[in-house]
């Protein structure tokens, strides 16, 4: 029996992981044979943390903080947690009296649910505040919630960049106001880092999360950069390593391959940005074209150069990301689901769309590997599959 044909995978969805880079590669296969715990005293040991200590150094000179405040984790949700539960329980032993976490409304669920869980269980009071139609923050309101009582602000966590619309945050702004009460701000960088600007020190934040798989390293390898001076109350207990905030062995050869994925993410930032722009636009021109009725949601300026997040309407997104990928193009909706039963994205919800706009949505995510080819077989798919997604719900 002959097999089906495969059919060209066309692959729009590097926000969710993207392929690693070969400087990656090279570093964690390196080492895979390697033997040594980090944490051990011997020859071995020594060697295998001797890679941890250098990888550390890269992150840190690529990120603009000290090698003592990369903090290695499993991940950015290990990074969020740790992050927002550390910092929470600290603040608040310290003083009973600072209960209230301010967020936005738009953030990651790796920091919605940790303080959903922080408000169930921990008597923190969250306060989640307001995006424009574009996703921004509205900064008069954070400076609103924080003037009301101060004193009783345990921390504040506002992203870096949208997951789902790419819209970029004055994070180095909102550090300034929170800086003025001693309030400490966490930003979730998982997305910005490699696509746009990221320096630790320059932003004045106190914490930042950051994924390998997101900046073509492995996957199951992050980072939590902590400032030094932040207490910081550990959620994983054991042998005590990372400073004593997240016990567990270290994974040597993913972290190898993480610091190069980093380095290399940072040093071409800047020209990877402009060539990711410029191959979106061409993506958003074509789009257009084809469905003159899409709605480009975001930030048009301030925004991640590798992400067209569209509204079609009259479609369902689950619908039209699966006529999609039956065609070998590869997206994503910003539609969660539960039970089954597709839900509008909270993002979309929160910058002032209706439910029905809000799961019309898709998002389409370019990296290292995108062609324009990608973005002519995208064109010539989307109409077809939006007229069959609107049909299918007629």
């Amino acid at each position: 029996m002959n097999a089906a044909p495969t059919v060209p995978t066309v692959y729009l969805d590097h926000a969710a992981t993207t392929p690693m880079v070969p400087a990656a590669i090279e570093a964690m296969t390196a080492h895979l044979g390697d033997l040594g715990n980090p944490s051990s005293l011997h020859a071995s040991g020594r060697r295998a943390r001797r890679v941890v200590e250098e990888a550390r150094e890269t992150i840190a000179g690529a990120l603009g903080c000290r090698p003592g405040e990369v903090v290695f984790t499993s991940g950015g949700t290990e990074s969020d947690n740790l992050a927002l539960k550390g910092l929470y329980w600290a603040r608040r032993d310290a003083d009973p009296a600072r209960r209230r976490v301010l967020a936005t409304s738009v953030e990651h669920h790796a920091v919605l649910d940790p303080l959903v869980w922080l408000s169930d269980h921990e008597q923190a009071e969250l306060e989640l505040l307001p995006v424009d139609r574009l996703g921004r923050l509205d900064v008069d309101a954070l400076a609103a919630a924080i003037e009301r009582d101060p004193a009783s602000v345990g921390l504040v966590s506002v992203m870096w960049a949208n997951n789902e619309v790419g819209t970029t945050q004055p994070v180095a702004r909102v550090a300034e106001i929170a800086a003025a009460h001693g309030i400490p701000v966490h930003s979730d960088a998982v997305q910005a880092l490699g696509a746009v600007s990221v320096d630790f020190a320059a932003a004045g934040v106190d914490a930042l999360s950051i994924s390998g798989h997101k900046v073509g390293g492995p996957r199951g390898v992050g980072a939590l950069v902590v400032r030094r001076e932040i207490d910081l109350t550990a959620l994983l207990h054991g042998g005590g390593q990372e400073r004593d905030v997240r016990s567990g062995t270290l994974d040597v050869p993913a972290i190898a391959g993480f610091a190069a994925a980093v380095e290399v993410a940072v040093k071409e930032q800047a020209d990877h940005a402009v060539h990711l722009a410029e191959l979106r636009d061409h993506l958003v021109r074509e789009v257009r074209r084809v469905v003159p009725d899409a709605v480009l949601n975001g930030d048009p300026v301030d925004r991640l150069p590798g992400n067209a997040h569209f509204g079609f309407p009259g479609c369902e997104g689950d619908s039209l990301l699966m006529l999609l990928d039956a065609r070998g193009i590869e997206c994503s909706t910003g539609s969660a689901c539960s039970a089954g039963v597709p839900q509008p994205s909270h993002v979309l919800l929160a910058m002032g769309f209706d439910e029905a706009e809000a799961r019309s949505s898709l998002r389409f995510t370019l990296g290292r590997t995108s062609t324009e080819s990608d973005v002519t077989a995208l064109a010539e798919a989307i109409g077809p599959c939006v007229e069959r997604a609107r049909a299918a719900r007629a």
